[in-house]
């Protein structure tokens, strides 16, 4: 493997296997994530996990279907002020906006990480890069680094990996229509169940009093900020698996975490 190469797989192990979401959103409001969500009703989990799996949905159909494959550079400045806007307008009318502002925000985001993949080499046309984008979402890091040849971020690709092939080869044939949809719900579940957590952390952070218009725009900054660097280190790995092959990056990658992880027991 070239040097650079395995620089960029190295800058990629430590964003996606780094301070998690939760930990972000915890120093941005001041408090521990958990303890502000659990000021929220107990039935919101469960209107939260529906809303995600509809504005997932609806970013899909109005950001990656639209796109093109021309080659460019990622517009994340601009994808972070639209990201913003539209937390600030939801956060001005608190946790009841929700279900019209997460649409809105996930097909942003969902753009800006289309954006990122377009960049890294990838063909927007393709529909495995189509649901790659989608995978982003599910990528909350923060993973615990071990020994174990599955870290985190292998570990959610494994268990998003049937769904995806299903998805892929369903929609590439037959479309969004009702033929192919059971198999992209099925990716739908499976992305928004693990994205429907980072929602109700994003939720409790907006509910909480004085966070307002300001801490809605901050939220969502901080929300695409770290799905943009998610995106940016997926990708890379992926660029990678395409010249050196999958089972290679992984190894390498591993050796990576378990390193890093190795050289933290000692240094305590």
């Amino acid at each position: 493997m070239q040097q650079a190469d395995f620089v960029d797989l190295v800058h990629a192990a430590q964003t996606l296997e780094s301070m998690s979401l939760a930990t972000r959103m915890s120093q941005l409001v001041g408090m521990p994530i958990e303890k502000a969500m659990a000021a929220l009703p107990g039935h919101w989990s469960t209107i939260v996990t529906r809303i995600t799996k509809t504005a997932l949905k609806k970013a899909l159909d109005g950001a990656l279907f639209s796109l093109k494959s021309a080659p460019r550079e990622p517009a994340n400045k601009t994808h972070k002020f639209l990201a913003g806007l539209s937390g600030a307008l939801g956060g001005s009318f608190g946790i009841i906006a929700l279900a019209i502002e997460l649409p809105v925000s996930a097909t942003i985001m969902l753009r800006s990480i289309a954006d990122i993949a377009r960049s890294e080499g990838e063909d927007l046309e393709d529909m495995d890069t189509k649901m790659a984008c989608l995978t982003v979402f599910a990528l909350s890091g923060g993973g615990a680094a071990s020994e174990s040849a599955d870290t985190s971020y292998y570990a959610v690709r494994s268990f998003l990996s049937k769904a995806l092939s299903d998805s892929a080869s369903h929609i590439a044939g037959r479309g969004l229509s009702k033929e192919g949809a059971p198999a992209l719900v099925k990716l739908l579940s499976a992305v928004s169940t693990r994205f429907s957590l980072p929602v109700s952390e994003k939720l409790a952070a907006q509910a909480i009093p004085a966070i307002g218009l300001i801490g809605g725009a901050s939220v969502n900054l901080l929300f695409i900020n770290h799905y943009q660097k998610m995106a940016k280190a997926h990708f890379t790995v992926r660029r990678l698996e395409r010249r050196y092959g999958e089972k290679l990056i992984k190894q390498v990658y591993t050796e990576i975490v378990t390193s890093k992880a190795e050289n933290k027991r000692l240094a305590f």
